[in-house]
């Protein structure tokens, strides 16, 4: 198969939560640990950081790895979702992996994907663990794709264990408390394995800290007075750089060298260096066009605060959201002095673009319906003058439509 048919095969045989949602969550980590019993453990070939958080682990991985790859190591990086290219989602030092490899590792394990039932998911985190162990990295940064204690990725024994933050998302499958989904991230916190916790609740804070005392795991919390920054946008990127420079020093006592150089270059570098998109990124001048992946309450109350320090003459907002979301509680956080474009992601889960238009307006939310991302931004950037911003989010899909 070419690399596209390979594609084609992995999403459409393989069931994946970005676009079918919980069925395709598996609740135990059977089916990783037999896939990679098959494949010789390669998780247990590399040194690791394991990341989780309900926001910014993300942009925590990509600065944690910028960073590293500035001292000189060898970092593997692997994240979810991608947005424009599969290969996106497993790197090495920056470059993705290549299409060959992708497609060699599924024909050969094509018919294990079948027999165990695995999930894209699984079969995802587990070409990331053999081409890491197979590319001889001194360090892979490795985020969960969904809450910890049973994800996929719980596999590893990292160096570091980082927890962001903690905030309402996926309930349906996490939990409805703060305290239940915090217990669920709580789950990659590894025996006598030291842990970050980014900026968070004093709730949050007290579970953490009795679970790691379980564990007897040192425990460190970011501060969030940092003096440093990133090249990172949006005003949830201080927290995110808070609790990368707390991991980086737990990882010098964990004698590995970093130095200050290295440090602030990462951070500044971090762009460049990883190629992460989509967290508060300009992509058009005149009008300005800003896009953002974030897509849940925590998330779009530090967009809607970011879009206040913005100057404008109009703000357009190019809005399409998932079904499974709190919908209304996202909607009840969006400008009512914005003019709206409603669009749809092309995947199952997204929210229909006619029903979102007829809910926003119910919090006197204005605007029209045009059905496809891409076109929707074309529209806005047709009725908005020179001066205008025109902001495109509510969903990680809507954004990968528009780049």
């Amino acid at each position: 198969m070419t690399y596209q048919q390979t594609l084609d095969w992995l999403f459409h045989q393989l069931a994946s939560f970005q676009r079918v949602g919980k069925s395709a969550y598996n609740e135990d980590i059977g089916n990783i640990t037999a896939l990679c019993t098959q494949l010789n453990n390669p998780h247990k070939q590399f040194k690791s950081i394991h990341i989780a958080g309900t926001n910014g682990k993300g942009s925590t991985a990509h600065l944690l790895a910028s960073i590293l790859q500035e001292q000189g190591y060898k970092v593997g990086l692997y994240t979810s979702p991608h947005l424009v290219d599969f290969r996106e989602r497993i790197k090495v030092n920056g470059a993705m992996i290549a299409e060959h490899v992708v497609v060699d590792f599924v024909a050969a394990q094509k018919e294990t994907f079948k027999n165990l039932g695995v999930s894209f998911f699984e079969m995802t985190t587990a070409l990331a663990f053999q081409y890491f162990a197979s590319q001889h990295v001194d360090l892979a940064v490795i985020e969960t794709g969904l809450g910890g204690r049973l994800d996929a990725t719980n596999l590893i024994q990292p160096e570091l264990s980082i927890i962001t933050n903690v905030a309402l998302d996926h309930q349906n499958l996490l939990g409805n408390t703060l305290k239940e989904i915090a217990t669920e991230k709580a789950g990659i916190i590894k025996e006598n394995t030291p842990v970050v916790i980014g900026p968070t609740t004093n709730e949050v804070k007290q579970l953490m800290r009795s679970v790691a005392e379980l564990k007897k795991a040192p425990l460190t919390f970011a501060n969030p007075q940092t003096h440093y920054t990133s090249a990172l946008l949006g005003a949830c990127q201080h927290e995110n750089t808070a609790t990368v420079v707390a991991a980086v020093n737990q990882l010098r006592l964990r004698n590995w060298s970093i130095s200050e150089t290295a440090l602030s270059r990462g951070l500044a570098k971090v762009v460049q260096t990883t190629n992460l998109r989509g967290r508060w990124e300009q992509i058009a001048t005149s009008p300005k066009v800003i896009c953002d992946t974030g897509h849940n309450l925590h998330a779009m109350q530090t967009i809607a605060a970011q879009l206040q320090k913005e100057v404008y003459q109009n703000l357009w907002i190019v809005l399409g959201l998932v079904a499974d979301k709190d919908v209304s509680g996202l909607l009840a956080l969006m400008p009512r002095t914005a003019q709206y474009i409603f669009c749809q992601a092309s995947i199952p889960r997204a929210l229909n673009a006619e029903a979102l238009a007829e809910k926003a307006a119910a919090f006197a939310l204005k605007g029209r319906v045009v059905q496809n991302p891409k076109q929707a931004l074309q529209k806005a950037q047709a009725l908005a003058n020179e001066n205008d911003l025109i902001f495109v989010g509510g969903s990680t899909f809507v954004v990968a439509e528009i780049l």
